[in-house]
């Protein structure tokens, strides 16, 4: 494709009221009016002989195998330009189609015989499948009168998933030496955990776990040693309803929970634990058995991939009634969702009162940053001061919802989304460690 740039258009456009205010003046000087638009249109013709020949480009691209929600990708183009002559700039742009940011230009200087390589951001914002259908190259000719474009077609597609990388990065900063079932067991010590040995009492010693039977039989102080308890199912709850999809920090709230609880179940597999995954919204949506070994967390990974977006109000009656129905045994129940008032909040409680009855229930909930914003900012208008009072009024309803589920048993974790897979891992620990499964 070859058009004029905006500099040929306003350079050949000055010249019209030049030429009409000559021809007006005197009709006999016509052939100057005429000879200045023959002029600039001469000008284009040399600038697009002189412009770098579009059948000598050539470009090779490279698509990533998948994208992790919550990173960026890059697209990798390698150009070649085959002839002589001189340095072109060339601005690359991709067609995409997908939940993506919109496409940025980007700018390579192109050396004649020489391979350049360029990146084009992909940032994905959805997990599911992106598409890349074209490549547009663009570049101008020496007096930047005429621009040549010329497409290369693509023409794949590129899975979204969870970013597993996230996980990993973080598993290995988190485990030395198996730092939960590591060297030095006396640290994961409590109530209602597994008796793994004696050792001589020092000073810092829980006094609660000296031995005194064994200690007077031996004529010194023995404290007990205990190892924190495996073999506990965990099962991973997703609400995948309508409030899941609202991004905090550029991605939904379900990718956070997902990018969370991979890390949970790939900690708690290592630790000996059985994990499963649960999703539901107006319906059940997916059910994975609890399975132990590392081996497990492909499975995992696969069908929290699999969670899609749905607009549809969450279920809580039937989506926990039926959870509890499929637990034989008690587990702990890690229970990603959202919720907006009291009033809608009201049969959220009343189903979680009696799933804790026979389970641990961890609600997790993603705390809104805009929300505290709107209160903690000095107010400029009244429209600001009645945007805090209601963002006060949301936060305070918020507030009563998570101390009524403590009161009944239920450990909430309402953080902000950077904080998110710390505050539940210091959980499920603490839990662990107090021996309440």
């Amino acid at each position: 494709m070859i058009r004029p740039t905006r500099r040929a258009v306003l350079i050949f456009a000055a010249g019209l009221p030049v030429s009409l205010f000559i021809v007006i003046y005197d009709a006999a000087l016509w052939p100057v009016s005429f000879n200045y638009g023959a002029l600039v249109l001469f000008a284009v013709a040399v600038d697009l002989l002189l412009a770098f020949p579009a059948r000598r480009l050539a470009l090779d691209v490279v698509l990533p195998e998948k994208l992790y929600i919550g990173e960026h990708g890059a697209l990798r183009a390698t150009v070649r330009a085959v002839a002589r002559g001189r340095t072109t700039r060339l601005e690359l742009l991709s067609e995409q189609r997908g939940e993506l940011d919109p496409p940025e230009l980007v700018a390579v200087e192109v050396a004649p015989g020489q391979m350049t390589r360029a990146e084009l951001a992909l940032v994905p914002r959805r997990r599911g499948k992106v598409w890349v259908d074209r490549l547009w190259a663009r570049w101008r000719g020496p007096m930047a009168l005429v621009e040549r474009i010329k497409t290369f077609r693509v023409e794949r597609s590129i899975d979204v998933v969870p970013n597993v990388r996230g996980v990993q990065s973080a598993a290995l900063q988190f485990f030395a030496n198996e730092a939960i079932f590591g060297i030095k067991v006396q640290q994961q010590r409590g109530e209602g955990a597994e008796f793994e040995s004696l050792r001589d009492y020092a000073p810092g010693l829980d006094i609660r776990h000296i031995d005194w039977k064994h200690s007077a039989r031996h004529h010194r102080l023995l404290s007990k040693e205990f190892q924190t308890e495996r073999n506990h199912q965990v099962i991973l709850g997703f609400d995948t309803g309508y409030l899941m999809s609202e991004p905090i920090d550029g991605i939904p709230r379900l990718d956070h929970a997902i990018n969370a609880g991979l890390l949970l179940a790939w900690i708690s597999l290592q630790g000996g634990d059985l994990v499963g995954t649960y999703g539901f919204d107006a319906a059940v949506r997916h059910f994975q058995a609890p399975t132990r070994g590392i081996a497990s967390f492909g499975r995992i990974q696969r069908a929290t991939s699999e969670l899609a977006y749905h607009h549809e109000e969450t279920n809580f009656t039937l989506g926990l009634a039926e959870l509890s129905a499929r637990l034989r045994r008690r587990a702990l129940v890690v229970l990603f969702t959202e919720f907006v008032d009291t009033v809608t909040a009201e049969l959220l409680i009343e189903s979680m009162q009696r799933i804790a009855t026979r389970h641990v229930v961890v609600f997790v909930t993603l705390r809104d940053s805009l929300l505290q914003r709107t209160v903690d900012e000095a107010p400029t208008s009244f429209d600001s001061v009645a945007q805090a009072v209601i963002a006060d009024d949301l936060l305070r309803d918020r507030s009563v919802v998570l101390e009524r589920l403590e009161r009944i048993g239920v450990h909430c974790l309402d953080v902000p989304s950077r904080g998110l897979s710390v505050g539940l891992l210091n959980r499920y620990l603490r839990i662990k460690q107090r021996g309440l499964l």
